[in-house]
């Protein structure tokens, strides 16, 4: 079945329909909410939110690009998880085992193929962009993820937001250039030639 099919028979009750639409998307909605929450667990949660949002109103989709629409309700779960953290702020600063240690290399950054060095080098500076991500404002840093990580056009970007597009190429230019600054205090990290969508898209 197309995506189209699968659409419309998940908006008649069909469950398994919509959990090859999950399938199809879980990967991109939790890189989106990873990258602008920066925790693993928080994007898990914002994610499993986000699809439950979904399958429950999912008759007022009306066509047009699906993953924009889900996207969208991505993007909104990681602003309210970012609202009730500055209610509550307990975000740690590293992730944790379940021994509550520091784990120095999270599975999700892990490359066979990579050496210990190489490794080390990749988590390292996946962290300093994570930092530099976190130190955007939630409306920068989400332009940010859908165009640069995501490789979204202009449009569509403005679509998932609901801004205008002149908004979206705006808050994207002083965006690139805040990262850009930030990154230059992690010099010793960055590859030569450095590009940041490539880095980011880990």
């Amino acid at each position: 079945m197309n995506e189209d099919a699968l659409i419309q028979a998940a908006q008649r009750g069909d469950l398994d329909a919509f959990n090859r639409l999950v399938l199809a998307y879980q990967e991109i909605s939790f890189n989106v909410a990873y990258r602008i929450l920066g925790d693993p667990a928080s994007a898990e949660d914002a994610t499993q939110d986000a699809f439950i949002s979904a399958f429950k109103h999912l008759k007022r989709f009306r066509g047009g690009s699906f993953r924009s629409w889900i996207l969208r309700i991505v993007t909104n779960a990681c602003y309210d998880e970012l609202r009730r953290r500055k209610r509550r702020p307990t975000t740690p600063l590293e992730p944790l085992n379940s021994d509550n240690e520091t784990i120095e290399s999270p599975s999700w950054l892990k490359d066979p193929g990579e050496s210990p060095e190489e490794r080390v080098m990749r988590s390292e500076l996946n962290r300093a962009i994570q930092d530099c991500l976190n130190r955007l404002s939630e409306d920068f840093r989400t332009v940010v993820v859908l165009v640069d990580v995501q490789g979204m056009d202009y449009a569509e970007a403005a679509a998932v937001v609901r801004k205008p597009l002149g908004t979206i190429k705006s808050r994207l230019a002083r965006a690139r250039l805040r990262i850009r600054d930030c990154l230059q205090g992690y010099g010793e990290l960055l590859p030569a030639p450095f590009r940041l969508k490539e880095e980011m898209s880990l």
